[in-house]
C-alpha cells in the first residue's frame, strides 16, 4: 500500500490530498486495530462511498462545459446522494449504538433510514448550492427527464434566462431536500439530551444546511450565482454559540432550526 500511495503522489496537485496519500499506510494500520464489528463496518461504508466516486467519475468523463453530461433521472440522482452521504447515516448509527450505552435502546432499522435521509439532505444542498461550479465542470447533476418536462436540457442552464423555466424543477428538490432534513431533526432530537456532543454533531450541519437552503430560496438565480450561493461567516458562528445553549433543550432547538428555515418553508 505503502508503494501505491508514493506512486500516486506526484499525480496529486492539492496539498491536503498528498498529504492524505502520504499517510494512507497510517490509515490502514489503524484500520487493522480496530474491533472486528468497527473495522467491518468501516470497510462496508468506504466501499460504498468508493463506488460512489467510481459512479460519479464514469457518469461524467468531461472536464468542461463544453462536454456537458447529466444524470438521467431524479431516482439516479437520489441513489448519488445515497452512496456519496447517506450510506453515512447508516454508518454512523451503527458504530454509536454499538459504543454509546444511551442509544442501546435505538431501533437501529429505523434510525439507520432517518440517518440515510440525513446524509442525503447535506449532499442534495451541495447539489443545488453547486450548480453553476459543476455546470462549468462539465457536471449537471438535475437530471434530463426533470430537465426535459420543464422544456430544457443541461446546456440551457449555462444560459442565465434559462432560471424562469427551471424555478419549479428547482423549487422541488429544494422541497425534496427539505423533507430530507425533517429526518434529521428527527433523528438529532431522538439522540438523548446527555449525548450533547453528538447532538451537537447532529445540529450543526442541519442548521447550517438549512440556512443554505433558505438562501437559495431567497436568491433570484441560484444556477448561475457566481461565486456560489453559501451563508456568511457571521451567520455560522451565530448558529455555532446559539446551538451551545439550544442543544439541551429539543423545543429551543427546534426553534432555532425554524428561525434559521425562515416563514417560507414553515
Amino acid at each position: 500500500m505503502s508503494a501505491v500511495s508514493a506512486a500516486c503522489r506526484p499525480y496529486q496537485a492539492a496539498r491536503p490530498e498528498a498529504e492524505l496519500l502520504e499517510r494512507l499506510p497510517e490509515a490502514i494500520a489503524r484500520l487493522r486495530r480496530l474491533a472486528p464489528a468497527d473495522r467491518d463496518a468501516v470497510r462496508e461504508v468506504l466501499a460504498t462511498l468508493t463506488s460512489g466516486m467510481v459512479f460519479d467519475l464514469e457518469t461524467f468523463p468531461g472536464e468542461d462545459g463544453a462536454h456537458l453530461t447529466a444524470l438521467e433521472t431524479v431516482d439516479e440522482l437520489d441513489r448519488y446522494t445515497y452512496l456519496v452521504a447517506g450510506c453515512v447515516g447508516e454508518f454512523w448509527t451503527k458504530l454509536h449504538v454499538a459504543h454509546r450505552a444511551r442509544l442501546r435502546a435505538w431501533d437501529v432499522g429505523t434510525m439507520s433510514a432517518e440517518g440515510v435521509r440525513f446524509g442525503k439532505a447535506l449532499q442534495l444542498t451541495n447539489v443545488l448550492r453547486d450548480v453553476p461550479r459543476d455546470l462549468r465542470e462539465g457536471r449537471c447533476y438535475l437530471p434530463t427527464a426533470a430537465l426535459a418536462a420543464h422544456g430544457l436540457r443541461p446546456a440551457d442552464l449555462l444560459d442565465a434566462d434559462a432560471m424562469a423555466k427551471l424555478r419549479p424543477l428547482y423549487e422541488a428538490l429544494l422541497d425534496r431536500a427539505s423533507e430530507h432534513y425533517r429526518a434529521g431533526w428527527r433523528y438529532t432530537l431522538a439522540v438523548p439530551r446527555a449525548e450533547w456532543r453528538m447532538r451537537l454533531a447532529c445540529a450543526w450541519p442541519l442548521l447550517i444546511g438549512e440556512a443554505t437552503i433558505a438562501a437559495l430560496r431567497r436568491h433570484p438565480n441560484p444556477v448561475t450565482a457566481a461565486p456560489p450561493v453559501k451563508i456568511p461567516r457571521t451567520q455560522v458562528r451565530s448558529i455555532l454559540a446559539r446551538s451551545t445553549v439550544t442543544v439541551w433543550s429539543n423545543a429551543a432547538l427546534s426553534a432555532q432550526a425554524a428561525r434559521v428555515r425562515g416563514p417560507a418553508a414553515a
